[in-house]
């Protein structure tokens, strides 16, 4: 799902912050650290996985229902945490923000944004001083 416009903004503000607050621990953030974000998430997600499935062995042979259901679902979970995991973790020579394109791209982006902000605020203003 898509974030809202409003949602967008929020996230560039704390990206902005971040890096003026701490640009060398922003920095170990990007690239490689996405992938091994995502690939730990991956790895949790396979060990959930088969916790769900020793629940459901577990309440089938304690013939407790609940406990099946529960292991079920805890699988179910997971998969859908490892898959899209997998899904979102960049390839091993993919560089995300590191590419002269994309940071062209979301310099772009981020200044249009910030005229629809400043258009927005005066709008705003001169509204409010009426």
């Amino acid at each position: 799902m898509p974030l809202s416009e409003h949602e967008q903004r929020m996230l560039e503000q704390m990206e902005r912050a971040l890096y003026a607050e701490d640009p060398k621990f922003a920095s170990a953030l990007e690239g490689s650290g996405l992938r091994t974000y995502t690939r730990r998430r991956v790895y949790q997600a396979v060990a959930g996985f088969l916790v769900g499935i020793a629940l459901l062995m577990a309440g089938m042979v304690a013939k407790q229902v609940w406990l099946s259901v529960v292991g079920f679902l805890v699988m179910l979970g997971c998969a859908v945490l490892a898959v899209t995991g997998w899904r979102k973790a960049p390839k091993p020579g993919e560089q995300l923000a590191g590419a002269p394109h994309a940071r062209r791209q979301a310099r772009q982006k981020r200044s249009m944004m910030d005229r629809i902000e400043q258009r927005w605020q005066k709008r705003r203003d001169e509204q409010g001083g009426q």
